[in-house]
């Protein structure tokens, strides 16, 4: 009982603070993109150093990416952050594509920041003092990513974090329990929220009892379907429950809901989020051109199981891994490889985002 109290406070909260900030709804634009188009609403790049080159100058001109991730060597300070957004969002665009880019930054406190500032905090501090700091963190962050021009979080971390796990061990967790994760993470979404920046639970279903990262090795996860569901999805069902905007898949194997990573199985992206969880935002695959990603194929062949599966967006470090799946889905789209009705919809749900951040 304690749990779904927790579940609908929370979504209360979150509710309340974004239940009269839409924007009234607009006709659908992804039906009438091309399809090349409609590719690029599917990817996001990095880029190196703290300019634009010319390559993704022109993807962006022409509507071949959706948005941009930065780390943090592209943010030295905060002065040469604010040029190289300002810099990526002055890049003329298609007329149905003017909306602002999706800028991310993995904000996450503690270990995990890309620049100075707030939140001063790691998760596992939040999750110690409470919702009212959280709220506040989240509050804080939402101004120092603003004031970059930066308009989506990376954060925060939902994994409820088990205790000799990863996420505990960096203190990336909120809490070892659903619960804890629940009380306190939520309020941070709340606070980046309000504040104008789209939050990202992660990483879905759960990395909680994760012995190491993704980025460097595969991670199977190998807990029974009861625990994965009752346990580590619940944070993220107060998140959808709440209005949160986006949701990291995990690029772990969870063998107990698909043999795939998460990321690439329908089974976890469509099945798990969207049909047990209602989850009607944009999701996102963790990065794919990583070690634990390589083992199943290049970035053409995860980018197109990765939207086959329902992954909304395609996260990529580098331009040349991006261009290459955005090649893959142009092709299979073409080829009628791809469901056209599904691939739209997935399109349709990161353009009405890029509208609501831009009416925030």
């Amino acid at each position: 009982m304690g749990i779904l109290v927790c579940l609908a406070a929370a979504a209360f909260a979150f509710g309340a603070a974004l239940g009269d900030s839409s924007p009234p709804p607009e006709p659908e634009v992804a039906s009438t993109l091309s399809i090349p188009r409609l590719a690029g609403e599917r990817i996001v790049a990095g880029l190196s150093g703290t300019g634009v080159p010319p390559r993704l100058r022109s993807a962006i001109g022409a509507g071949r990416v959706a948005g941009v991730v930065l780390f943090a060597d592209n943010l030295p300070s905060r002065g040469a952050g604010r040029r190289l957004i300002s810099s990526l969002q002055a890049i003329p665009r298609p007329p149905a594509l003017r909306e602002p880019r999706l800028v991310r930054i993995d904000q996450e406190g503690g270990l995990v920041k890309r620049i100075g500032g707030a939140p001063t905090a790691s998760a596992q501090e939040m999750g110690e003092r409470g919702a009212a700091f959280s709220r506040e963190q989240g509050r804080r962050t939402a101004a120092n990513l603003g004031d970059l021009g930066a308009n989506v979080d990376l954060a925060p971390v939902l994994d409820v974090a088990r205790p000799g796990g990863t996420i505990a061990e960096t203190e990336r967790g909120f809490g070892a329990s659903a619960q804890q994760v629940s009380a306190s993470a939520i309020p941070f979404a709340v606070g980046l929220q309000r504040g104008g920046v789209a939050a990202t639970a992660k990483h879905f279903p759960g990395l909680g009892v994760a012995a190491g990262n993704t980025d460097f090795a595969v991670q199977r996860i190998g807990l029974p379907k009861q625990a994965l569901r009752e346990i580590d999805e619940a944070p993220y069902r107060a998140f959808v429950a709440a209005g949160g905007d986006l949701v990291m898949l995990s690029t772990a194997i969870y063998p107990a809901l698909a043999p795939e990573p998460a990321a690439f199985a329908r089974a976890i992206a469509t099945g798990e989020l969207r049909t047990r969880l209602g989850f009607e935002g944009v999701s996102m695959t963790d990065a794919l051109d990583t070690v634990a990603v390589g083992a199943f194929g290049g970035p053409a062949k995860s980018g197109v199981a990765a939207a086959r599966a329902g992954s909304d967006l395609l996260l990529f470090t580098d331009l040349p891994s991006a261009e290459a799946a955005w090649r893959a889905l142009v092709a299979r789209l073409r080829a009628g490889a791809l469901d056209r009705e599904e691939f739209e919809d997935s399109a349709q749900r990161v353009l009405d985002l890029r509208r609501r951040l831009a009416s925030r």
